[in-house]
């Protein structure tokens, strides 16, 4: 029985880190995130889950939806706004540079 309850506990701690590896990527893509907003962002989930013995998913629900969510709420809105121009200013960049590459004697 011991040795159930340690494949279970182990299967649960990898779900664990899954869910909170997929919650870190997808919120340092989010406009503006910075690394400040990340390590206070996983340092209020894993508190909230050692307090409460909560799995992250039944808390905070989806990492992605999460992640969107957290950054709203800690990204002031012109740093993200801003952050979303930059994103779009070089992404035609490399649209144009593309499309340079494909054109004959450059």
């Amino acid at each position: 029985m011991a040795k159930k309850n340690r494949t279970t506990d182990a299967a649960a701690e990898k779900d664990r880190e899954k869910w909170m590896a997929r919650f870190q990527v997808r919120l340092a893509m989010q406009p503006g995130v910075d690394r400040a907003v990340v390590l206070q962002a996983v340092k209020e989930v894993t508190a909230h889950c050692a307090q409460t013995g909560e799995h992250p998913r039944a808390a905070f629900g989806d990492p992605d939806a999460y992640a969107v969510r957290t950054a709203e709420r800690l990204v002031p809105a012109d740093r993200a706004a801003r952050a979303r121009r930059q994103n779009a200013l070089v992404d035609g960049v490399e649209s144009v540079l593309e499309k340079a590459k494909g054109i004959t004697g450059l």
